[in-house]
């Protein structure tokens, strides 16, 4: 995200304003927790990031429950139960969201995944419905805990899951958030990849050393 706020013309910093923060967290985690040998395929991403913000609390549930059913099939179990509900939760929100003030967001794919991670993790899915069924998430709690927190789980869990190829799942995690909030938010400017990846060297990893 420093590289971003970079190209933005910001200072330098990890939270730019030009990038939703619910997004710029989640390129955060995954940049924290992907192999050092997989961590340059990030770089290519990070143009598209630029541009990509808002404060549309639909935009916060679709990213944690984009996180939340990319996670949930593969995480360890004491792992599956947290982010089973939060990704109900978020789901619900999302549903109440849409239904007082119809957003005209492409949803459906992020939400068919929900359904299907669930379906894959029936005894989580049995006891988060069980557990957040007298619970009401508010667009407020949403965006300043619980996403926030759905992401961290998520992300965590996928670079410690017991998968053969957990850096592949987290790049396109993040590839797949890009392109949601690319979707939902419009895209940002128009930044050439080929053109920027020569300041990588130049400008983005000598700062980290200084």
């Amino acid at each position: 995200m420093e590289y971003a706020s970079f190209l933005a013309g910001e200072r330098w910093t990890d939270h730019p304003r030009c990038t939703h923060p619910l997004l710029a967290g989640v390129a955060r985690s995954v940049n924290d927790h992907i192999s050092d040998t997989a961590r340059p395929r990030l770089v290519a991403l990070t143009p598209s990031v630029i541009g990509l913000t808002g404060d549309d609390p639909r935009v916060d549930a679709g990213i944690a429950i984009r996180c939340a059913a990319t996670a949930l099939p593969v995480v360890a179990e004491h792992r599956q139960r947290a982010l089973a509900a939060g990704l109900i939760s978020a789901r619900r929100l999302l549903a109440q969201l849409e239904a007082d003030e119809p957003s005209g967001f492409d949803l459906t794919d992020v939400l068919d995944q929900a359904e299907a991670a669930l379906s894959r993790t029936p005894q989580a899915a049995s006891w988060a419905r069980e557990f957040t069924a007298e619970t009401r998430l508010t667009s407020r709690a949403l965006q300043k805990q619980s996403a926030p927190c759905i992401v961290r789980v998520a992300v965590v869990g996928i670079a410690e899951a017991c998968i053969s190829d957990p850096d592949t799942l987290l790049y396109e995690l993040l590839d797949t958030v890009v392109r949601d909030c690319t979707a939902w938010l419009g895209a940002g400017p128009s930044h050439t990849v080929s053109d920027e990846l020569d300041l990588a060297d130049t400008v983005l990893w000598p700062a980290r050393t200084q």
